[in-house]
């Protein structure tokens, strides 16, 4: 590679963690940084003084204009939303670089109810340090509307996020496994034993595939549905022929071949040794990125 390539090639992670919290889509995400790789190719470099806030105002302003077709699509979209799974293994040095940079479903969830520019001063500033006269160049207001935007996502932002809390690889793996073993199980005794009592279920199919259209709250709702699903799978002899725990945005999950058909990434929120939220993508749509391969 020449030096703008290599230069380019620094920033690719943070730049591509950048468009994935603006857009909630790893392939968009990909695409934008792509787009974004065209254009720094034609920049002269000597007139970039500061390069990493120079993509960063690229990216952003990309993703501001996908924003507006993906926000009309949303409007119309069946079932509840969630952002495309963002997988790594778990324990590997690069699920722990940057870790600032992994995105909780539940920030992403929280990121989707601002609008796109106080989205978008929230992370430049908060989350990946760009100060308000960068942001003020990149979103084309004054720093102090700048600073104004950044305020009000931090107060939604503070409301919607839970706390979270580290959970060593090796806990990780054994608290998956044991989760994803009491889950199949028509008894849900050992599967209580692992869910908090204010439990949040969350499924996004699409419209593509079977997905509960709105979210579960509550241990007694989520053990009856994952109690009715065990049965139908034990009755219509279908078994679960893929599991593999992963790092799914940052927390611990797991990737699974459900009744031998259908694709699926199951993400836990787990604080004081309880899953709190369980978040389920089945939309084939944003899975593709996802090798069967590699699982």
């Amino acid at each position: 590679m020449n030096a703008p390539d290599d230069l380019f090639e620094t920033h690719r992670r943070f730049l591509t963690r950048l468009a994935y919290r603006m857009l909630g889509s790893v392939s968009d995400a990909e695409d934008i940084v792509q787009e974004a790789w065209l254009r720094w190719r034609d920049v002269t470099q000597g007139e970039v003084e500061a390069p990493r806030a120079y993509l960063a105002r690229t990216v952003t302003r990309l993703c501001l204009d996908q924003m507006k077709s993906a926000r009309s699509k949303r409007e119309f979209y069946v079932g509840a939303w969630l952002p495309e799974p963002l997988v790594e293994e778990i324990g590997t040095a690069e699920a722990d670089i940057d870790t600032q940079l992994d995105a909780p479903i539940a920030l992403m969830l929280a990121l989707e109810r601002l609008s796109p520019l106080e989205r978008a001063a929230f992370l430049l500033h908060d989350v990946f340090e760009l100060d308000f006269a960068e942001i003020a160049r990149t979103i084309d207001r004054s720093e102090s509307a700048c600073r104004q935007l950044a305020k009000r996502a931090r107060e939604h932002v503070r409301i919607d996020m839970p706390p979270r809390n580290k959970i060593d690889p090796v806990e990780a793996k054994r608290f998956v496994e044991a989760f994803f073993k009491a889950a199949h199980k028509a008894d849900t005794s050992d599967l209580q034993t692992l869910l908090a009592q204010d439990v949040a279920f969350h499924s996004d199919g699409g419209g593509k595939v079977l997905a509960i259209l709105n979210p579960l709250h509550g241990i007694e709702r989520v053990l009856r549905f994952f109690a009715g699903i065990a049965k139908k799978v034990i009755s219509q002899q279908k078994s679960t022929t893929l599991y593999k725990p992963v790092l799914i945005n940052g927390m611990p999950g797991y990737l699974s071949l459900e009744r031998g058909e259908t694709l699926q990434a199951t993400a836990l929120d787990i604080r004081d040794g309880r899953v709190h939220a369980i978040y389920v993508v089945r939309n084939p749509d944003k899975l593709r990125h996802i090798s069967l391969a590699a699982a």
